[in-house]
């Protein structure tokens, strides 16, 4: 059990979750988004999904972890032994872990490309370039399953060692370093962005309330966005919670956690698309924005070469945050099951993981078509990986939330609350009926034979619905 295992510092797991939930995301999806679903409608939307659904569930997840003070696998066993409910709920901890194991290899392959953007913009070989010229260089290293796997090999190793160090030397102490440097890089970046770009435009199509720009297909992005910004369902909040001090509000971190990733992924938009429009590119979300019309924008302009190298190790630094967090719930298992030193457990994960992510690799080149996966599921390697993380982390929030409102007993819940009845009862609903409807919903768009609005919806209402009477029908009210 790893009861001795607590921040050294109070404010650890904030850092510890805020860096889990910043990553690439934050940096190349949000903007995007907030930018073409209505500005400040979509905002709001988001900003209300936060508040009814991320930070219910975020507090559930990290009070399973501290309840437990055990890795998210061995931790729900033990749950569900002292609660005496059924052992089904122990798949909470396998799925988080399958779902960090799948993230991992893919999202180390993606970051390893902001390391090939560092090399290239630090050294000035970009400076100058056009538009041809730069996205001739992504494709070419697209192509290349040699250099790819030689960045996701470099990037998946230094993340193992931070982990590998241990808790306190290792996690805690990188963060303490990582997370700070990162926002300061971020404030540069964006001054840079002010004074050689158009600030004015980026926050006229960031924050612009457009309600008629906002489909339904753009609540749902909202909605989606809100619930995996928060690293939710994926068992690092789990793993990091159990490392939390017993006196720490579970409520007032959540909603510090759910404010500075909000804030990074604004002040980030603010500062990323004031370098596009000042540079009069086109907007963008995904891999494009971040390695074709960054470097772009950066090319010609002042310093470009140097911010834009700083910039790119803010990429990387934001990875690496997350990447951690991807691999401390396997690795803490690991440890705890078969009685493994950190270092042998976190080797096992992290080659596990680096071989999966070959399929990546290939998936940009060699396997771009013509597979199995092709043959099977209509898509490539890595689309399928996606596919399975996008099925399993909101499954893995569902029964979160689930088992955190009916099956943990109301004197505990209140006891690692610590807080007034008035917003336990607001959290126990949230957490009972609103977050699980909403997660649902979600899940079910994510299923690609799934088409329309009518059947989630009804799917949706029905889970939560079904669960609440067969509750109701278990335990005397």
């Amino acid at each position: 059990m790893s009861g001795h295992n607590v921040w050294t510092h109070k404010g650890t797991f904030l850092l510890a979750a805020v860096g889990s939930a910043v990553g690439l995301g934050n940096l190349w999806r949000f903007p995007y988004l907030t930018g073409e679903n209505g500005g400040g409608a979509f905002i709001l939307i988001y900003a209300l999904t936060i508040f009814a659904v991320g930070i219910p569930i975020l507090i559930a997840e990290t009070m399973l972890g501290r309840t437990s003070r055990q890795s998210p696998i061995m931790g729900m066993r033990h749950l569900t032994k002292t609660h005496k409910t059924s052992r089904a709920w122990e798949s909470i901890g396998w799925l988080g872990a399958a779902s960090a194991f799948l993230i991992l290899s893919f999202y180390s392959v993606i970051a390893g490309w902001a390391l090939h953007y560092t090399w290239l913009m630090l050294t000035g070989s970009l400076v100058g370039a056009d538009a041809a010229t730069i996205s001739a260089g992504f494709d070419a290293l697209l192509a290349s399953p040699g250099l790819m796997t030689l960045y996701h090999t470099l990037f998946i190793a230094f993340s193992a060692l931070i982990v590998g160090m241990g808790i306190h030397k290792g996690i805690e102490s990188g963060l303490r370093i990582m997370m700070p440097a990162l926002f300061v890089i971020l404030i540069v970046v964006l001054i840079y962005g002010v004074i050689n770009g158009d600030v004015r435009a980026a926050a006229s199509f960031l924050f612009t309330f457009n309600i008629a720009d906002l489909s339904l297909e753009g609540w749902l992005q909202a909605m989606g966005q809100s619930f995996f910004t928060l690293s939710l369902g994926m068992g690092a909040i789990m793993a990091y919670g159990a490392y939390m001090s017993s006196e720490a509000s579970l409520t007032r971190t959540a909603i510090a956690v759910a404010f500075v990733d909000t804030a990074v992924a604004m002040v980030a938009g603010l500062a990323i698309f004031s370098l596009v429009f000042g540079a009069g590119l086109e907007t963008g979300q995904g891999p494009g924005l971040m390695f074709v019309t960054l470097p772009l924008a950066f090319a010609d302009m002042p310093f470009g070469a140097l911010v834009g190298g700083v910039f790119f190790i803010l990429v990387l630094g934001a990875a690496v945050s997350s990447s951690i967090s991807l691999i401390e719930p396997v690795a803490a298992f690991l440890v705890e099951r078969f009685d493994m030193t950190r270092p042998q457990a976190v080797t096992i994960m992290v080659v596990a993981a680096w071989a999966m992510g070959l399929l990546t690799v290939v998936s940009f080149n060699i396997w771009a078509e013509g597979t199995i996966f092709h043959a099977l599921f209509g898509r490539s390697a890595f689309e399928f990986i996606e596919l399975l993380t996008n099925i399993f982390m909101p499954l893995g929030g569902l029964m979160i939330a689930l088992f955190a409102g009916w099956a943990l007993t109301q004197s505990e819940v209140m006891k690692e609350l610590g807080t007034n009845l008035t917003w336990f009862k607001t959290w126990r609903f949230l957490v009972r009926f609103v977050g699980p409807a909403a997660v649902s919903f979600v899940f079910l768009r994510t299923l690609p034979q799934v088409e329309g609005y009518v059947i989630p919806t009804l799917g949706a209402l029905l889970i939560v619905g079904a669960f609440a009477l067969s509750q109701r029908l278990r335990k005397p009210a």
